[in-house]
């Protein structure tokens, strides 16, 4: 069974955040060739939290302290700069800054 994916913008982010969920976070990686573990889910459903808190995507230095992580094992985990990813899969806007 494959999951409809809703429109996206040019960097694949979902157009309406009311699109999101985890069905479709998950086939939006599959369609980027990427798959997700319980630990990028943890990653995704915490910064899912920390947006409904506060209505902003945290930068990387402050959700890393958020999820008590460490820099290095998160860019490792992700292969890249982890919010951008992170708020993709997640159905977050775009993170700001350097990404």
């Amino acid at each position: 069974m494959s999951t409809d994916l809703p429109e996206r913008d040019g960097d694949g982010y979902l157009r309406s955040m009311d699109d999101w969920t985890p069905e479709v976070g998950a086939a939006m990686a599959a369609a980027d060739g990427f798959e997700l573990s319980d630990e990028h889910w943890e990653h995704i459903n915490k910064a899912r939290e920390y947006f409904e808190d506060s209505q902003t995507v945290p930068p990387i230095r402050k959700f890393i302290k958020y999820v008590n992580g460490d820099k290095k094992a998160m860019f490792a985990l992700w292969q890249t700069g982890p919010m951008k990813p992170i708020t993709k899969y997640g159905g977050l806007p775009k993170p700001t800054g350097c990404v």
